[in-house]
């Protein structure tokens, strides 16, 4: 199997986490801040590995299959990084919920999308606006939190406390309408899965 551009960069965004994770716990100042410029980095590459498969169509299965995956294994490991090092209290209980939402939201939703793939109806449940939306709020959070996770006395912190909430606001909202996208599939509607069977099985 030949690995093209986009692929290797998808790869390496995976190699990245392992390196913010390390960077992440070492007692050096400016960790934080090289934390967040990993995690930034790992962002950018997200953005350029599909920009370069839409520019010079390089595309493949396996590129299209990681691309997703690797962009959940970033969002999951670094809530885990920043639910683990929380001091605790009622914040800290906010965010270990929000972030459970999240991870829950994006397993679900894979696993829906994989289900509506196999019964050729994956098109209905393609990224939407509000999803973009989401992304963007959950990876803005996470930088700030990523950059002031050790100084929760500062404004920056609560800021990304209350977008990481948001974010899961917007989690929720948005899997309800991949849901109820799904729905007359999910709930066996004869027409419906009759219709999805003639259709081929889309990629996205």
């Amino acid at each position: 199997m030949r690995i093209n551009l986009p692929t290797w960069l998808t790869l390496f965004r995976v190699l990245l986490l392992p390196v913010m994770v390390v960077v992440f716990y070492l007692p050096f100042r400016g960790a934080n801040l090289t934390a967040a410029i990993v995690f930034v980095l790992a962002g950018f590459t997200d953005w350029l590995d599909g920009y370069l498969a839409r520019r010079m169509n390089l595309t493949s299965a396996f590129g299209a299959f990681l691309d997703p995956v690797a962009d959940k294994l970033m969002v999951a490991v670094t809530l885990f990084l920043l639910v683990q090092s929380h001091p605790g209290g009622w914040q800290g209980v906010l965010m270990a919920v929000t972030a459970s939402v999240i991870v829950g939201r994006e397993i679900s939703v894979s696993a829906l999308r994989e289900w509506m793939a196999e019964i050729g109806a994956r098109s209905k449940v393609k990224v939407a606006f509000l999803g973009k939306l989401k992304t963007a709020m959950q990876m803005v959070a996470l930088v700030v939190l990523l950059l002031q996770h050790d100084a929760e006395t500062l404004r920056l912190y609560h800021i990304g406390e209350a977008l990481l909430v948001i974010a899961g606001i917007l989690t929720i909202w948005s899997g309800v309408d991949y849901l109820r996208a799904a729905w007359p599939s999910l709930r066996g509607d004869p027409a419906d899965v009759t219709k999805n069977e003639k259709k081929p099985v889309q990629s996205g």
